[in-house]
């Protein structure tokens, strides 16, 4: 089937795309799945990036940006912010703590939608904000269910060590103590897509004074309930 649409330069844009779709790629490996002449990959990505519809990791790879995101949740067709945010609200008022979703891009994790504690000391993660895949539960999720060689550099100076991993992968979700900031601790559990993939984090944060050194064992169960309840919305709405 022809799936031209007569704009030769767009089309081409959105080959880009498609492939960054699979995750971060190399010139060469955009030149070889676009099957695109690599002068014209190489001018297509770097004015997407311009545009922040591509970024890079720290590895120089082209990944997709941050503005696809931003175009989802401004269209209202982003599923999984639509099925997330009542859940996090009611996390939110089940725990007593703030509550947020985080997607990774590259080598960062986006936090995407948030649920806010109205009032008290609490830990405020705003829309938006670029957190590192080296600290936090939710940096533990989204690194744990990753293939082995790139579980493993994502393991480079981070706080936690491989079979912090395996437990998270065992049990199911992850907390960390002053991992990402001092005096604050988190619980955080996949969501899962299509074919089971990790396609995010749920979490909750908060205080150590409230959350203890062991915030698992507070609040483990409601955010396993609250990532299961949406990983089945995924499901029930992609057949």
């Amino acid at each position: 089937m022809d799936n031209s649409s007569g704009v030769g330069v767009l089309d081409k844009a959105v080959l880009v795309l498609n492939a960054l779709e699979a995750g971060p790629a190399s010139l060469a490996s955009l030149v070889q799945t676009t099957g695109l002449a690599r002068p014209t990959a190489h001018r297509l990505a770097v004015a997407l990036e311009h545009h922040r519809l591509v970024h890079r990791d720290a590895q120089g790879r082209f990944i997709l940006g941050p503005r696809l995101a931003e175009l989802a949740v401004a269209a209202g067709e982003d599923r999984l912010l639509a099925i997330a945010q009542p859940v996090l609200a009611q996390l939110r008022d089940l725990t007593g703590e703030s509550a947020q979703l985080y997607r990774r891009q590259g080598d960062v994790r986006v936090c995407v939608a948030a649920a806010e504690r109205s009032s008290g000391l609490r830990d405020t993660v705003p829309v938006g904000s670029a957190l590192p895949m080296t600290a936090g539960s939710a940096a533990q999720i989204l690194l744990a269910w990753e293939e082995p060689d790139r579980l493993h550099r994502g393991l480079r100076g981070a706080k936690f060590e491989a079979a912090t991993l395996a437990s998270v992968r065992r049990r199911g979700w992850a907390q960390s103590v002053g991992e990402r900031e001092q005096g604050v601790g988190s619980v955080s559990a996949p969501i899962r897509g299509t074919g089971g993939r990790v396609v995010a984090a749920i979490s909750v944060s908060g205080p150590l004074e409230r959350l203890t050194r062991s915030p698992g064992r507070l609040h483990a169960a409601p955010v396993v309930a609250a990532a299961e309840r949406i990983s089945e919305a995924m499901r029930r709405t992609a057949t």
